[in-house]
């Protein structure tokens, strides 16, 4: 039986929406809150706490800048809590205070995977503390989170990759980089923080491989193939030169005025050049997403794809097999006669 993958739609993992097209959503409204405001008034002993451990995490475990914004964003949401609980130290953040903040979040309508990574960031911080002296018991110890629902990343099939890369035809910068972007993105499955931090040295075309440096620091190398090497001997030769100033240095990718790409432009060209009448574009993440999926329905090993994409659990690898399981339930619903 062959298995057939509509052309330029996206595909959804679940089951009760397969192989479906997805559209646009409307533009939600979110009420921002001044984080930096809130931190800067909480009282001295929970600021000098935010500070010390804002400092382990940057010197000590070497998270990246992207990680600590994240873990004190939801830590600082949790001093506000305290504060308006009518606790001015950590002796107030009992194992009730976080298990309220998590009720109240929940009561908001906060998503359970904003919920999950607020109480994981919480019990990170309270073991620290512990450790640390400043509470004397390990209150985030017994918190428990509700478990994340299992969905399934949105990919997009083999065709319609293939076509959303194909249409950047052109021999200006504009389009030399951005082919390059998503022959790079979907061809090495890398996240677009390793893509926008690759410098000229970090690729070795005489293998066809990169190295990147992934999550803490971690680096590894990863290969590309024929189309992302004849897309890399374009920019290098007609594209970079151009946009090429003092300021551009080793990155491989810059902007229009020279400097390195920022990881916000190349989101919005990856969500660009991948969007097709009705059907929204993919994040970067999503070719990734797409790369590893389409591996593994051709055969390859798991361990493989993990390594290639640099997970440090294979259980983060194992979501694309449900994909591809997904894949094939639909190919046979549809096909197959006493389906």
């Amino acid at each position: 039986m062959v298995l057939r993958v509509p052309r330029g739609g996206l595909i959804r993992g679940r089951s009760s929406r397969t192989l479906r097209q997805v559209t646009t959503p409307p533009a939600r409204r979110r009420s921002r809150i001044d984080l930096s405001a809130i931190r800067a008034g909480l009282p001295e002993p929970l600021a000098y706490a935010l500070n010390e451990y804002e400092q382990v995490l940057r010197l000590e475990r070497n998270r990246s800048d992207h990680t600590v914004a994240a873990y004190l964003a939801d830590l600082v949401l949790l001093m506000n809590h305290l504060v308006r609980s009518g606790e001015g130290s950590l002796t107030g953040l009992t194992l009730q205070v976080l298990r309220q903040w998590l009720a109240d979040m929940s009561l908001a309508g906060a998503a359970r995977s904003t919920i999950a990574r607020r109480a994981a960031a919480a019990r990170t911080f309270t073991s620290w503390a512990y450790g640390r002296g400043l509470l004397t018991a390990d209150t985030g110890e017994l918190l428990v989170s509700p478990r994340r629902l299992g969905t399934v990343p949105l990919v997009l099939s083999a065709d319609a990759t293939a076509t959303a890369i194909d249409r950047i035809d052109g021999d200006d910068p504009l389009q030399l980089r951005d082919r390059l972007i998503l022959e790079l993105l979907y061809g090495s499955a890398i996240r677009v923080a390793e893509l926008v931090g690759l410098d000229l040295s970090d690729i070795d075309r005489r293998r066809r491989v990169l190295r990147v440096i992934g999550k803490g620091d971690k680096q590894r190398t990863v290969p590309f193939g024929v189309p992302a090497d004849d897309a890399i001997q374009a920019w290098l030769g007609g594209g970079r030169p151009v946009w090429s100033t003092s300021r551009s240095g080793q990155a491989l990718f810059l902007g229009r005025r020279g400097g390195r790409l920022d990881q916000r432009e190349a989101r919005a060209v990856v969500n660009r050049r991948t969007a097709s009448g009705d059907v929204a574009g993919l994040s970067p993440h999503g070719l990734r997403h797409s790369a590893a999926t389409h591996l593994l329905d051709g055969g390859a090993d798991l361990r493989a794809v993990q390594e290639l994409l640099g997970h440090a659990s294979l259980a983060t690898t194992q979501i694309y097999t449900h994909i591809s399981i997904e894949r094939l339930r639909s190919s046979f619903d549809q096909a197959h006669p006493r389906a």
